[in-house]
């Protein structure tokens, strides 16, 4: 009897495993074909239409690959910046079958640039974000959001507010905190500079002088290759230097401010913080931090454990680009996580 029942669980085993490898294979095989899609003829481009108080704007998208489980939204940073940021993916996501979006935000290079403050909130971004789900079909069996920096506020407010339509979140490269992620650069980031380098940026703060060109000979010099990327400026891939081409400067200095230090002024990111809410994320959740990041790693680590499912990713070479900068770690922890979640082995830790 003990037998017959040893031999009933490895036929079942065999057979599910066979119905997996089955499905990936259906996958991959449908990955790349575009015939059944109503994007094939722009190549997966979507000018999406976004309702706003102000009116209907279109935003840009564009959809690489076919996965009915796992579609990945990439929120890009900034606010300003591009989906450009994100270029790298490409290297990566299509070997393993997964399904990403890129899109740019409204007031962003390849969308609408209405010039209207009043449509640069963190409330209205996450509506457009929940337009853009709904034009794309997605839901809680296959959306996931990835957002970096800027991108990783918003994402962190879409969940907050629409969680019950996700089915993973990827938090890359944000504090919880503006405070705290203002008090990391100045005590932390800052004297790590030569002291002269910092009291001559902090002058040129001081007097408001961002436009200086010294200023930001500085800042690439000594900043941006520690800590931003961690590759010569020379040798910046193209898509970097094409996104920080094409940003939006209204929008990032109307909410993140022109210093590079914290977010000062009257940005209006100035005073945000969702670090009390984020317990009441429960979807799985996926914290990256970088050893030479902008943002504090261990504050980040922190919030991992603080959402009722996450998991962290340390990238120990890299800085807040860690998707350029320690690819082999970002990818490898990204894809894991897409994986687990997918499969339904997702553990948190």
């Amino acid at each position: 009897m003990r037998i017959q029942i040893y031999s009933i669980l490895l036929v079942s085993l065999f057979l599910v495993a066979g119905c997996k490898e089955k499905n990936e294979d259906t996958i991959k095989a449908h990955y790349l074909d575009f015939s059944k899609r109503d994007d094939q003829f722009t190549g997966g481009i979507k000018m999406i239409p976004i309702t706003t108080p102000k009116g209907t704007f279109k935003v840009w998208t564009k959809t690489v690959g076919n996965n009915p489980t796992i579609k990945v939204l990439l929120l890009h940073g900034g606010p300003g910046l591009t989906h450009e940021l994100y270029e790298s993916f490409d290297g990566y996501f299509p070997n393993e079958s997964i399904e990403y979006i890129y899109y740019d935000q409204l007031g962003s290079y390849y969308s609408d640039q209405p010039n209207d403050n009043s449509l640069w909130t963190n409330e209205r971004f996450v509506e457009e974000v929940e337009q853009v789900r709904k034009a794309l079909h997605c839901d809680n069996t296959n959306f996931y959001i990835l957002g970096q920096s800027w991108g990783g506020i918003l994402a962190m407010e879409y969940a907050l507010k629409y969680q019950k339509n996700l089915k993973g979140l990827i938090i890359s490269n944000m504090m919880a905190s503006a405070h705290a992620y203002n008090k990391y650069a100045d005590e932390v980031l800052g004297p790590k500079l030569p002291k002269e380098v910092f009291d001559q940026i902090k002058t040129f703060e001081k007097n408001k002088d961002y436009t200086n060109p010294k200023y930001t000979e500085l800042l690439f010099k000594y900043y941006y290759t520690e800590h931003i990327l961690r590759i010569p400026l020379d040798k910046w891939p193209e898509s970097i230097n094409r996104c920080f081409k094409h940003i939006n400067p209204n929008v990032y200095v109307y909410m993140q401010g022109p210093s590079e230090f914290g977010i000062t002024g009257d940005a209006t990111l100035k005073d945000w913080d969702v670090t009390e809410k984020l317990k009441t994320i429960t979807v799985p959740t996926l914290v990256i931090g970088a050893k030479h990041d902008t943002m504090d790693p261990k504050h980040m680590e922190w919030m991992s454990k603080e959402v009722q499912n996450g998991r962290f990713l340390y990238c120990p070479n890299g800085s807040h680009l860690s998707q350029y900068d320690d690819q082999k770690t970002y990818f490898k922890g990204v894809i894991q996580f897409l994986r687990d979640v997918d499969s339904g082995s997702f553990k948190k830790g």
